[in-house]
């Protein structure tokens, strides 16, 4: 969902319209639909995650990438989907790099407005 937020914004899903996120962070996504408007985007998946392949993933994140928004992805070998925070597993670790990278990102202003800053978190377990 967060991935579909980023990319639509709330007024699509029938909410009333909030500002724009700074960047999105999400998990496993299987969007695969790039408008141009996403906002900076940190994504993660496992490459034994059977409901979104890390590959559509890969896609979808250098098609972000190449439409000018700054782009993460970390791609996580054995790991199947719904991983959460991966503690203990080779995913631990990843929400500090993730918050790292809302925190780099949080202080571009985005969309010209310095107050539309809001977090995106997306999890599965």
């Amino acid at each position: 969902m967060a991935a579909w937020l980023g990319s639509y914004g709330t007024a699509y899903f029938g909410e009333k319209e909030y500002p724009a996120p700074a960047a999105v962070i999400m998990q496993y996504t299987g969007l695969s639909q790039v408008t141009g408007m996403e906002p900076p985007t940190y994504a993660c998946v496992g490459t034994s995650d059977g409901i979104a392949s890390y590959r559509s993933m890969e896609n979808y994140i250098s098609q972000i990438q190449q439409n000018g928004s700054n782009t993460k992805i970390e791609v996580f070998k054995g790991l199947s989907h719904g991983f959460g925070l991966g503690e203990g597993t080779v995913a631990e670790g990843w929400i500090d790099r993730a918050i790292s990278f809302w925190e780099d990102n949080m202080r571009v202003d985005w969309y010209g407005d310095a107050c539309a800053f809001y977090f995106t978190l997306h999890t599965e377990s």
